[in-house]
Formats: structure tokens, sequence, C-alpha cells
């Protein structure tokens, strides 16, 4: 199974399947780059996001049944993410391995010199990232990237709704710091 991230192309709402139950494989290909992304931003290194998007899908299809079609599906989807990464990340063999800079596909679009500005962009958020603790990172990831609102955050991570604003307060003034820190050392 390729784990290729690269989206496909835009589908109708009414193609993307309502659960993780109705089809698997078109609700996997409909997913599949959102997670990649998810768990790339909460720390997973590159050469590891094809395996641990392999073991989020596998945790995902195993609960199919349990998830509630009258609650959002992406903060669901992502709660699964952030387990594997955070399983992933307390593995004492993974804290040994240097880390690799983020990589995507060519953008052919994009002229070079775009093209480098945008990947050092990335880096440069991908490594910020990497300063914040995993529980505000979650919450941050999914309000400050992925668009949702605090309450479905909250919900999702099943914490209270005060502890979701304390943790995103926090990781921004933490995002903030580290974005400055690395300017500073990279002279920017």
């Amino acid at each position: 199974m390729n784990l290729d991230p690269r989206p496909e192309p835009p589908r109708s709402p009414a193609s993307h399947p309502a659960s993780p139950s109705d089809d698997f494989a078109h609700f996997f290909r409909a997913h599949c780059s959102y997670v990649w992304c998810s768990l790339r931003r909460l720390g997973v290194r590159e050469a590891d996001l094809e395996d641990q998007a392999h073991e989020t899908f596998l945790a995902i299809y195993r609960h199919r049944a349990s998830f509630d079609a009258s609650r959002p599906l992406r903060p669901w989807v992502f709660g699964f993410a952030l387990r594997i990464a955070s399983d992933y990340r307390k593995n004492s063999w993974q804290k040994r391995r240097s880390s690799d800079d983020p990589r995507d596909e060519p953008d052919t679009k994009s002229l070079p010199d775009e093209l480098v500005a945008q990947r050092q962009q990335q880096a440069l958020v991908i490594e910020a990232l990497e300063d914040i603790a995993l529980d505000r990172r979650a919450v941050f990831v999914m309000h400050e990237i992925d668009g949702e609102p605090i309450p479905v955050v909250a919900e999702a991570l099943a914490i209270p709704l005060n502890t979701a604003y304390s943790r995103l307060r926090l990781a921004r003034a933490d995002f903030d710091a580290a974005l400055r820190r690395l300017r500073a050392k990279r002279g920017l």
C-alpha cells in the first residue's frame, strides 16, 4: 500500500465517505494527505511517515464502528494521528535518531527560488513545532493549521474547554518564541 501524501484531485463533498465504515478504501484515499500532514506536524520524522500513517489507518480501521456520525470526522481522525505520534515519540530509539528536514514533492509550478524559500519556511515551521509540548502542539495544529474551532478540538482531545484554550495560548507563545529564536539563529 503506497501512502503517497499528495492529495487526490478535489471531489465533491458527496463523494467523500460519511464515515470510515462506508468504503474504507475511499476513506483512506480521501484522508491520507490529512493524516500524513498531521503526523508530520506532530513530530513524526519524514523517513517514518509512511509507517506511522499506516499504523494510524490500521487503528482507524479497527475502531471504525465507534465513529459517531453526528460528530465532525476530521477531529476524530486527528485523535488517532495524535495517539500514534505520541506513541512514536515515546519510543526511546526514536530519541537517538537525528532529525531530518521535511521534504515534499517538488512543486513544478514554482520557480526554483520560490521553491527554496517555501521549503525554508516550511522547515522553520516544522522545527518551531518541535519545540512545543505534544499536548499543546495538538491543540495548536488542530486550531491554527487545520482550522478547527476550539470546542471541537477540546471534544476531540477529550479535554475541558478551558484547558484547550489554555494550551492554545501557551502553544502560541511557545511557537512565537521558537520562531524568534530560530530566525535569530539563522540570521533571518
